[in-house]
């Protein structure tokens, strides 16, 4: 280990990152407080400096003055947060409060010492996510909370638990705490006429308190049916926090709750019926319940769900009309009904029938089945008739779309907005919620622009057309089979020889023809900024119209999104079509509106639009990007700090399973995309003119 540095040494660093040529700061007494430390925190304390200065730099000092005092009393993980929260405090609020939070040693101290006997949300997400999403019915998301809740689509919850010693049992904590949230989603819970019945009642607060308890005894027993492991870590963790067995005045109430055919309702039942005999019993994975919140959000959800289950019988109908043989429309009504198996009573499995026949529904239909039934128990009698004419729209159901230039006038600021953090590589940390993201639509221009584009490209449209068409019909042919259509000439020469040596003669002498289902779901990511003004817009339009002909001829699912911005307040997602969208005059008439907007920051752009993306069904996502030139923007995102945001979010795209492509037509490209996209994850169409003819052939590349 080298020896440590000398006040010197440390203050002549301190004067480079601290700027002291400009501010004049005395930074003596911040470097004799970091010569006390060994060499290792030294060079710790001053890389933390000079990532905190690179936001701030009055904030970077006040770090250098205290970072020994917070070194002597935290970990270098604690100290690191220590700073990097005052950066972020910065962004949110300013900076004098971003100074007040650098002074508080002591309190982050306090904080870390719960920590480290505790667990963070922050580190126990991603886990928690993987278990919720193995678990039945409903994919739940996962949010930060002052409390463990659960709307019916979020679980929430708080972002330290220390209420165990070891923070091993505390990591547990959380996740029988969302299992137990789960499992009120998932066993009814809130299929029971609490509002009302809330609503209602002289006391109300002690009604629900007891219908919280009865509701624990009942959901144990289910999670001990089908979870039984876990179950016995929530014993387990209930008897390491102290709290004592159930009272024995409970006792027979518990056994009613504990019976198989128990549901919300006998929860109710148990509690208006105690209320004055009973006391309400709080453990440490249950949470609270919040009945106004959960009504909100099934009201949404079940509106919905339902207009759209019509709508999939509907579509239901049509196919197996189609599949008859001069069926036709014979005027009668089509009959649906949905009946669970008496074997799987439990089970949030439907079977659908159409005039007394069993249909197989698709699996989108499945998931949106297993939702309607964990909030009713079944289907309801009314979400059997199909949709009629016109009846659904998904646009019905989106949030209203405010007017984005709206900000500008100081009446719209940031509400209603996406809030995206951004990558900093200066601080190797994110900026939390720094980008305020809209999504609008393109104004559709009323033009003949498709009809010309496929006039001036009507033999590339042919071709393409043709080169779709194959690949929709492609046929693989499968060796070695144990049955199939044809001898595998290869694999019986090899086991006529294998015999003749002495062994076992192989069955599998057959080729077979198996059609490749296709399962892709592409998103075009069109660049807006100023810089494509004139030839470049053209191109990128007419490479969409042709894209999209030959994709209507595929049957790929695709999505096409424009982006630009300017600055971290104004950054924009132009839809110009959605994946439910079909391809018609409105979305035609948006490809030709796409007009050159602002500048080209990514990040944000590909972290909106990875969300959409991995929202989507699809066995393969691709992400296509369509761009001039690299990232940049009016303010600070421009050379390594745009180039390194757009490469985390590329990062992050991955992770979620999504295949990033940039197609750009920037010669200049190939010095930073191999950095943000990877070696071979781009390409280079040098003469803009020619990108209509590219598109398709990077396309069939692309997901074949």
């Amino acid at each position: 280990m080298p020896p440590p540095l000398s006040i010197d040494d440390i203050a002549a660093r301190l004067d480079e990152v601290l700027e002291v040529e400009f501010t004049f700061r005395n930074t003596r007494p911040a470097a004799e407080s970091i010569a006390a430390l060994p060499r290792a925190d030294q060079e710790f304390a001053l890389e933390l400096v000079a990532r905190v200065a690179s936001t701030n730099v009055e904030i970077g000092y006040r770090v250098a003055v205290h970072a020994g005092r917070a070194l002597a009393s935290m970990d270098e993980r604690m100290v690191e947060a220590w700073g990097l929260n005052a950066t972020h405090t910065y962004d949110r609020v300013g900076l004098r409060p971003a100074l007040q939070a650098v002074e508080e040693v002591e309190q982050f101290v306090h904080l870390d010492r719960m920590r480290r006997h505790g667990a963070l949300l922050e580190e126990a997400a991603g886990v928690l996510l993987h278990f919720l999403h193995g678990l039945s019915g409903r994919e739940l998301k996962l949010a930060e909370g002052e409390a463990a809740w659960t709307d019916t689509e979020t679980i929430h919850l708080p972002n330290a638990l220390a209420e165990l010693p070891e923070s091993r049992d505390n990591f547990q904590l959380y996740k029988v705490t969302a299992a137990f949230l789960w499992a009120q989603t998932r066993f009814g819970t809130f299929r029971t006429p609490l509002i009302e019945t809330l609503a209602a009642h002289p006391r109300p607060e002690k009604l629900l308190a007891l219908f919280a308890t009865a509701e624990r005894l009942r959901l144990e027993a289910c999670l001990a049916r089908e979870l039984p492991g876990l179950h016995r870590e929530m014993r387990r963790l209930a008897a390491a926090a102290g709290e004592p067995d159930l009272p024995a005045e409970w006792a027979a109430a518990a056994e009613v709750l504990r019976a198989h055919d128990a549901d919300g309702r006998a929860s109710l039942a148990v509690a208006l019926d105690n209320l004055d005999r009973l006391q309400p019993v709080v453990t440490c994975y249950q949470g609270e319940l919040r009945p106004g919140a959960v009504a909100e959000c099934m009201a949404v959800r079940t509106e919905k769900e339902k207009a759209l289950f019509r709508f999939k019988l509907k579509e239901l109908a049509d196919e197996q009309r189609g599949r008859v043989p001069d069926a036709g429309d014979t005027g009668k009504e089509p009959r649906f009904e949905a009946r669970r198996a008496e074997e799987e009573s439990a089970s949030l499995e439907m079977e659908i029938t159409l005039d007394e026949k069993p249909v197989p529904p698709p699996e989108g239909m499945r998931r949106l089945t297993r939702s309607i039934v964990q909030d009713f128990g079944g289907i309801p009698p009314d979400y059997l008739v199909p949709a009629g004419p016109g009846e659904y729209d998904p646009r019905d159901f989106e949030a209203p779309r405010r007017d984005p230039d709206a900000v500008w006038q100081g009446t719209y600021h940031e509400d209603g907005a996406y809030f995206c953090d951004e990558w900093d590589h200066r601080r190797q940390h994110y900026r939390k919620g720094w980008c305020v993201v809209r999504e609008c639509d393109v104004t559709p221009e009323q033009s003949e622009f498709r009809t010309e584009t496929l006039h001036k490209y009507a033999g590339l449209v042919r071709n393409l057309r043709k080169t779709f068409e194959a690949m929709r019909d492609e046929d693989r042919t499968l060796s070695r089979q144990p049955d199939g259509d044809d001898v595998d000439i290869d694999a019986l020469v090899e086991a006529l020889a294998d015999a003749h040596g002495g062994a076992e003669l192989s069955d599998r002498l057959y080729t077979r023809l198996h059609r490749s289902e296709r399962n892709i779901a592409v998103l075009f990511m069109v660049d807006m900024s100023g810089s494509t003004r004139g030839w470049i817009n053209d191109a990128e339009r007419e490479s969409l119209i042709l894209l999209s002909e030959a994709l209507e001829t595929l049957g790929d699912r695709f999505a096409i999104y424009g982006f630009s911005g300017m600055t971290r307040k104004r950054c924009e997602i132009f839809r110009v079509k959605g994946f439910d969208e079909p391809y018609g005059a409105e979305v035609q008439g948006r490809i030709a509106g796409i007009r050159p907007r602002d500048y080209t920051r990514m990040g944000f752009a590909i972290r909106h639009l990875t969300r959409v993306l991995a929202d989507t069904e699809a066995r393969t996502r691709i992400l296509i990007t369509l761009s001039d030139g690299k990232p940049d923007d009016y303010s600070d995102y421009r050379g390594e700090y745009g180039i390194e945001d757009t490469r985390q979010a590329l990062i992050e795209a991955k992770r979620v399973g999504i295949h990033p492509f940039c197609i750009t037509i920037d010669e200049e490209g190939p010095t930073y995309l191999p950095r943000m996209y990877g070696p071979v994850n781009y390409t280079v169409v040098a003469d803009v003119r020619k990108l209509p003819y590219r598109v398709g052939d990077i396309y069939r590349r692309l997901t074949t």
